[in-house]
């Protein structure tokens, strides 16, 4: 009896440790990957991957941050998400030569823990854009306009940038307050710009660890106790199951309507599609293709920080140069189409973010296509009113015609394959020709040709 009771301890034993075992091993870590500007399909990817990774059973998931910075309103939804997760979100800024400069300074900041690899940066965070543009690849400047540029202070007279430095002062140190981060570093890194290395961040406690590569940065993060929602947890990271979420085909048909130069593109074709479609009826394609290109086009400008003044221009300028082929006003509606369109295409994304802004190589190129466009239709317009009428009533007067039949007054005759009932003053043999004169209702009045010249 003792003997068994012995063997069901062992036996409760083992299978509570083998449960404990599968436990661990169950347990994942999924990586995210940011590169690039910080943009709604930036926001979209992050938001959706850790709906996913917080669904399975997640010790924590690292995001790979290289980031020149992006729109705030994209910045701001990652950050409610990182402050709202379950799990905690160990932000990584890595390779080595990467960085985590403006958005990705906050991003870093909102992090449960924040790591740097070596030779990366952070910082830069004014909401003014002074840095040298970027564009929506991720395109860094050149480190020399970018040291002279992080080194300027910011002109804080003018009301409107001092209202903007102000708000995101308070944002930036209540999330360095929640994260028990330096605080005042966090200040200038938005008022002047301040920008630190990896290893100076770690002494000045802006970030919490410096890891060479991953499996540094894991072997650091084990048994490390963070703060998630109120609750301390302690990462495990002894026999994690990594997997990577990457951009599904969803994220990337967002990532590439929503760059505003391709947003731009879709909205003039479908523009010109509707324009083609409803002056030819019937035509079918240009319409459908620009139906879709349109609603492609008014779906990323939902979600990029459209200025709807210069959207207006856009269609002002078109209008004005549909009319003015309509309509010839020997010039004065077709310029004022091209200015119109030229202003709204410049001022049509609303932000300081350099690189967001329409291309002015494409602006001129739509612009220089519409305006030869439009004043072609207007030449062909202008040639057509010059040119005789070649078809209808008027026609008829002037053509020859061939008699069917004798007839001394009236009769019938044939003009352009078609019988008609002719009318004369002089009789007429049958297949002698003749020169209409002039139409009354369905009766043609005829001169014979040779009799004519006879009786002169």
């Amino acid at each position: 009896m003792k003997l068994l009771i012995v063997l069901n301890v062992c036996l409760m034993i083992f299978a509570n440790s083998f449960a404990q075992a599968a436990d661990e091993q169950s347990k994942q870590a999924f990586i995210l990957n940011i590169n690039g500007v910080i943009s709604p399909a930036t926001a979209d990817y992050f938001e959706r991957s850790l709906d996913k990774a917080n669904q399975a059973d997640t010790e924590f998931i690292l995001l790979k941050l290289d980031t020149p910075g992006g729109l705030d309103l994209s910045m701001r939804n990652i950050i409610k998400k990182i402050i709202a997760s379950p799990v905690p979100i160990v932000t990584y800024v890595s390779p080595s030569g990467s960085r985590a400069a403006s958005a990705g300074t906050y991003i870093l900041y909102a992090s449960h823990i924040a790591a740097m690899a070596p030779a990366t940066n952070l910082g830069a965070a004014t909401p003014i854009q002074i840095l040298p543009a970027v564009s929506p690849t991720g395109d860094k400047p050149s480190p020399e306009d970018e040291t002279e540029h992080e080194q300027s202070d910011i002109d804080l007279d003018d009301p409107m940038t001092q209202k903007m430095v102000n708000d995101t002062v308070a944002y930036i140190r209540g999330l360095a307050k929640l994260r028990g981060r330096n605080e005042d570093w966090a200040e200038q890194a938005v008022r002047t710009a301040a920008s630190l290395p990896a290893e100076e961040a770690l002494e000045k406690n802006v970030i919490d660890i410096v890891a060479i590569n991953q499996t540094d940065l894991f072997q650091q993060l084990d048994g490390r106790t963070v703060n998630v929602l109120g609750t301390e947890t302690t990462i495990n990271t002894v026999g994690l199951i990594v997997k990577e979420i990457v951009p599904d085909w969803r994220n990337r048909l967002l990532a590439v309507i929503t760059n505003p130069n391709i947003a731009y593109i879709l909205m003039l074709i479908g523009i010109y599609g509707l324009i083609f479609e409803f002056s030819n009826p019937g035509a079918i394609l240009p319409g459908t293709v620009g139906s879709i290109c349109l609603l492609l086009a008014l779906f990323a400008f939902q979600i990029l920080p459209i200025n709807y003044a210069g959207l207006a221009l856009i269609l002002l300028g078109i209008a004005l140069m549909t009319a003015e082929a309509f309509e010839p006003s020997f010039g004065i509606l077709g310029l004022g189409g091209i200015v119109a369109f030229i202003a709204g295409s410049i001022i049509l994304i609303d932000t300081d973010l350099p690189g967001y802004g329409i291309n002015i190589g494409l602006i001129a190129g739509f612009t220089v296509s519409t305006a030869a466009f439009f004043i072609l239709a207007l030449g062909l317009v202008f040639k057509a009113r010059r040119n005789p009428v070649v078809s209808g009533m008027e026609e008829m007067i002037g053509a020859e015609c061939v008699a069917l039949e004798a007839f001394e007054e009236q009769g019938r005759v044939r003009v352009h394959s078609e019988i008609w009932t002719g009318h004369t003053n002089i009789p007429m043999k049958k297949g002698e020709k003749a020169r209409v004169q002039a139409i009354h209702g369905l009766v043609l009045d005829i001169a014979p040709e040779n009799k004519k010249e006879n009786q002169l």
